[in-house]
């Protein structure tokens, strides 16, 4: 009787629990600081009582555990050849915050047959009932892999800095997005703006060549300084958010996830309704 009370129980639980929010952090290049506001984001929303999950995407330069100061046994790639549980390959940073390095094979899942798809799928619809959050920091460019990701999650921060190439790129990147699919939901980040002024005129522009070109709105987030306080942190392996709380670039990306919060009014799927799994598997099915 105790055991059909408990399976009662379970079964209550995981109706009324909700899937988490998803969200992947992307740029059209590399060194625009896309892993440290992914990591620093994820704390701002850890400290507001949440449970993130950073997913490395960064295949074969992951750099997530490098800036959070630990290491890690296992790698999504010990998840595809080894069949190493996925629970296994999740591991608890500073703040509560869990994470999962990148490895260098997922790129194999696509090699792979239906069986093995199917458990990745199950096991990452799983994982968003045990979260409130999932950040995926994703590789640079769009490959096959990130794309799949890219138009499955519920939203993408792209990350660019005033520098034309970097200001072109995400242009690139968000354009290869749209013509891909109209639904997602665009947020634009400038990093290391040396002027709150050059920053605003980039993202502005940005904003308008979307809507101009392609129809699409993005949103606007918010504009994060270069700041001397970014090198130190990663230097001593800790976050920014966390080691230097009162810098300017803390308390501009505290801003910037509060405008977010505030955007989205953090409305999350009921549990009949879970769109990240639904489309992902809709790519790795076909």
């Amino acid at each position: 009787m105790s055991d059909q009370a408990e399976k009662l129980r379970k079964k209550l639980k995981a109706i009324e629990s909700t899937p988490a929010k998803t969200i992947a952090v992307v740029s059209g290049k590399g060194g625009v600081g896309k892993s440290n506001i992914t990591v620093n984001t994820a704390f701002s929303l850890a400290q507001k009582g949440n449970k993130v999950l950073i997913f490395d995407f960064d295949i074969g330069m992951g750099n997530i555990n490098v800036l959070l100061g630990v290491d890690t046994k296992y790698t999504i790639s010990d998840y595809i050849e080894k069949d190493i549980p996925i629970n296994e390959i999740i591991f608890s940073g500073p703040n509560n915050i869990s994470y999962i390095s990148a490895g260098n094979g997922f790129s194999k899942v696509l090699e792979l047959d239906h069986i093995f798809v199917q458990r990745l799928l199950e096991e990452l619809e799983k994982l968003q009932y045990q979260y409130d959050f999932i950040l995926f920091d994703m590789g640079a460019g769009a490959t096959t892999v990130n794309l799949q990701i890219l138009l499955s999650v519920d939203d993408i921060f792209v990350v660019t800095t005033p520098e034309p190439t970097s200001v072109t790129d995400a242009y690139s990147m968000m354009k290869y997005i749209v013509l891909q699919s109209l639904e997602n939901n665009l947020f634009l980040i400038c990093n290391r703006s040396e002027k709150e002024k050059e920053g605003i005129i980039t993202v502005n522009r940005l904003q308008t060549v979307m809507k101009k070109f392609l129809n699409k709105d993005i949103h606007i987030l918010g504009i994060l300084p270069e700041d001397s306080h970014v090198r130190k942190a990663v230097i001593r392996q800790i976050p920014f958010y966390t080691e230097f709380p009162h810098s300017s670039i803390s308390e501009k990306l505290e801003k910037l996830v509060k405008n977010y919060l505030g955007e989205t009014k953090y409305e999350k799927q009921s549990s009949q309704s879970n769109p990240f799994i639904r489309k992902l598997r809709s790519f790795f099915e076909r």
